[in-house]
């Protein structure tokens, strides 16, 4: 067992081998700051009401993230089998996180193709009442390490300019902020900028 990140007490270890993908089936365990297991994982179908009631609580709750009307099951069937081809295909990484059997973080790296198939794009997003907790830095590392492992180069996120939260949590694994574009998010009856942050690896 190998002891990180002890300034917020986690403990994290490496639970099993890789899957035919090349990325574990279970990460990773972490211990949150409020004393919570938490599993890092790779998504598979049996998560698909698990990613429903995860993506339609964002809605409710009027987070701020890309999606702003609530899913059908249909539609979420689509989206996660769409998502676990990518997986297959090695062109993207997804982790999931999951508390008490329950999914209560989603994240991903997509990757480019071409001239820019070195860089990938991160997105993440957690459940209300597991924030501020360590989960979300401890994810992204992990996704970070991924990342490498996949020969990525270059890390980018776009960020909403009032998610302080998330602003604040990729400054903090090295993320910086290299660009935005103007009131390129409509929230509610307003537009705010797109933050765009970059992490060399």
């Amino acid at each position: 067992m190998k002891s990180l990140n002890s300034q917020i007490g986690a403990v994290l270890y490496r639970e099993s081998p890789r899957d035919e993908w090349g990325m574990e089936k279970i990460h990773r365990k972490f211990q949150s700051i409020d004393g919570r297991s938490v599993t890092f994982r790779a998504p598979s179908m049996d998560d698909l009401d698990d990613f429903l009631g995860f993506i339609n609580s964002l809605v409710d709750e009027g987070a701020e993230v890309p999606v702003e009307d609530r899913r059908s099951r249909e539609a979420e069937a689509d989206w996660l089998g769409r998502l676990l081809a990518d997986l297959e295909k090695g062109s993207a990484i997804c982790i999931v996180g999951e508390v008490g059997g329950k999914l209560i973080a989603n994240s991903e790296i997509r990757k480019a193709t071409g001239r820019r198939s070195h860089v990938g794009g991160m997105a993440i997003a957690i459940k209300d009442g597991f924030r501020d907790v360590g989960i979300g830095t401890e994810l992204i590392r992990l996704l970070i390490e991924e990342s490498r492992r996949a020969g990525l180069r270059l890390l980018c996120a776009s960020v909403f300019e009032t998610n302080l939260r998330a602003r604040h949590v990729c400054e903090k694994v090295g993320f910086r902020e290299v660009g935005r574009m103007p009131k390129a998010i409509r929230k509610g009856d307003r537009y705010v900028d797109e933050v765009v942050m970059a992490l060399e690896l």
